[in-house]
């Protein structure tokens, strides 16, 4: 009860109708799997790598393309004898978005090729020597081949700067401590100032410095310039020059990341090391990071010379090395391993990742049917459908193993039984994106896993219709043709199975021509039904939260009952009723 403790007029806010109960989203869906970079949990031995690895948020491929690189093919031996892999999450990310999906969580999973060794790990990296003990290394924020990338630092010189002080004689206006600057006598004609990015000479580089026991008569500090040799007394003819620098990375031929007015020396404000760090760079999209001490110290101030000096490359630039795509990760891997309760910057990695992030309601794994082992297909989709029944909220959409026949496809459907995961056959063959167009050349074919566009037709339909509607009888976008033509007679023999046709019908396109999941139990044989009931189900759980630690009366209990009841009325109202089909 509220206190009244003194005479006055109290006004109270009192709710006595019963709660309502908010439709959680249905469309967004979870990706797992090998990409070409991006976040993804890891240890390089040297020192902790960034700690933001959880899935990213993507909402079109061009974001997934600067997070996690493009669609071309990744450095890992899936053991079908091919030096390189297609990038078969790339594909189904891009399906995805052309089917109609909105949001995606994609957690990246990455098999290093031995120890926890830079070299090993994948990481690329690029070590500069200045100075007595002192070093900086170019390092890449995730591992992967994506990581060796092309990096060009160069100096860029600013206007003059310099100015007659009448107490201090030649200072440098606008500048603060642990500014770099270049001082040079005037030139007399026919000589000239150097080009605003030629090539720094160390011996003409000076760090600004603040000397805050000598004041002019306003109480403004002196500017001092300490050099390498010592202290820099300018001259009235003496120009002074900020000295920056401009980073341009290109991991790839159509990506250059530039990074403008970088300082050497943490005391300013774009210092190299923040703008350009491991775990929250300005980019959180970066490709690189700069690894160095930062020391802000006078004694250390000269510093910033020699990292300048030091990390300037020709102009054409120089390349990181040692970053590599790892091996083709086994099930377990997809699988992935949960978050360290005890270690904060360990997290969960693979499918336990996508666990912790309660939004998802559709997973799959578009890299599980790409084995040649079929034995390794049926443990990376019983981890999926495990995942699945663990977190009840969600279902699965599982590939058929590339390449399977009417047989093959039966006895792999016949390993399970879910109602929370649905089975889609046959593989899809699309055009490849990546080659261009040259009159006479043959057009080059992919065949990918039927997930992504899947999964987009399931985040369209509960977009356009509702969640109530079977994702069936849709059009797939974005496809030359399927890999097998599954007739009538053959979808009479599949359907009743629980295994979901991809038709081509003359005159209506290509189209999911199924909604059926993989359980034997007639309550639970439709994907619709079984999705409304997570939808409801997962809906009273998320609004009922209010009511865990109220009083536990009648009156709690009239107020659940009404508000229950009103929200499925409105859904049986909405089409819920008309969930079921034959």
């Amino acid at each position: 009860m509220p206190e009244y403790l003194a005479p006055g007029v109290y006004v109270e806010e009192v709710s006595f109708r019963s709660k309502s109960i908010e439709g959680v989203p249905t469309s967004t869906t979870g990706f797992a799997g090998v990409t070409r970079y991006g976040p993804v949990q890891y240890i390089d031995g040297l020192r902790p790598g960034p700690r933001s690895t959880e899935p990213r948020l993507i909402t079109s491929f061009t974001e997934f393309e600067r997070v996690y690189g493009g669609l071309e093919p990744i450095a890992v031996d899936r053991g079908d004898g091919q030096p390189t892999s297609e990038s078969y999450l790339a594909h189904a990310v891009r399906a995805f978005f052309l089917n109609g999906g909105k949001r995606l969580y994609v957690s990246r999973v990455f098999a290093p090729l031995g120890p926890i060794e830079t070299p090993v790990y994948g990481l690329a990296s690029l070590q500069l020597a200045f100075g007595a003990g002192d070093n900086a290394i170019w390092r890449a924020r995730w591992p992967g081949f994506y990581g060796n990338a092309l990096l060009t630092v160069r100096a860029v010189r600013r206007r003059n700067s310099a100015f007659q002080h009448a107490t201090f004689g030649t200072q440098a206006t606008g500048l603060t401590r642990g500014a770099v600057v270049e001082i040079t006598e005037l030139p007399v004609p026919p000589a000239v100032l150097p080009a605003d990015q030629a090539d720094l000479v160390p011996d003409n580089l000076a760090v600004v410095d603040i000397d805050e026991t000598v004041v002019d008569t306003a109480g403004q500090p002196r500017q001092v310039f300490q050099g390498t040799g010592g202290l820099v007394n300018p001259t009235p003819t003496m120009i002074i020059k900020e000295v920056v620098l401009r980073v341009t990375v290109q991991p790839a031929p159509d990506r250059i990341d530039v990074y403008e007015d970088l300082a050497t020396h943490p005391a300013q404000r774009r210092w190299i090391g923040g703008v350009l760090e491991a775990d929250d760079p300005e980019d959180e999209n970066a490709v690189l990071f700069l690894d160095t001490l930062a020391p802000d110290d006078a004694t250390t101030l000269t510093r910033a010379i020699g990292l300048m000096a030091a990390l300037e490359t020709p102009a054409q630039g120089v390349r990181l090395t040692g970053g590599n795509d790892g091996i083709n990760p086994y099930p377990a891997d997809l699988l992935g391993e949960a978050a360290n309760v005890d270690v904060a910057t360990v997290k969960a990695t693979g499918l336990y990742a996508l666990g912790e992030v309660d939004d998802i309601a559709i997973v799959a794994l578009p890299d599980a049917g790409t084995y040649v082992d079929l034995t390794l297909c049926q443990e990376a989709a019983g981890y999926l459908i495990a995942h699945v029944e663990d977190l009840r909220y969600r279902i699965a959409v599982i590939d058929a193993p590339r390449g399977s026949s009417m047989t093959e496809v039966r006895a792999f459907r016949g390993k399970f039984d879910t109602t929370r995961g649905a089975l889609y056959h046959p593989w899809i063959e699309i055009v490849d994106p990546l080659q261009p167009l040259v009159q006479g050349v043959p057009l080059r074919r992919v065949l990918l896993p039927p997930s992504g566009f899947v999964t987009g037709i399931y985040a369209r339909n509960d977009i356009t219709r509702g969640v109530y509607k079977a994702p069936a009888n849709e059009v797939v976008q974005g496809l030359t043709r399927f890999e097998a033509n599954i007739n009538k007679p053959r979808n009479d023999v599949l359907n009743p199975e629980g295994i979901n046709a991809l038709r081509f019908f003359e005159g209506r396109g290509n189209r999911v021509w199924g909604a059926r999941t993989m359980s034997s139990d007639p309550e639970w044989i439709y994907v619709n039904v079984r999705r409304l009931f997570i939808y409801l189900e997962r809906s009273i759980d998320v609004s009922m939260q209010y009511a865990v630690f109220e009083p536990n009366n009648p009156r709690l209990w009239d107020s659940i009952r009404r508000t229950v009841e009103d929200f499925l009325y409105v859904q049986w109202l909405a089409g819920g009723k008309h969930s079921v089909i034959p």
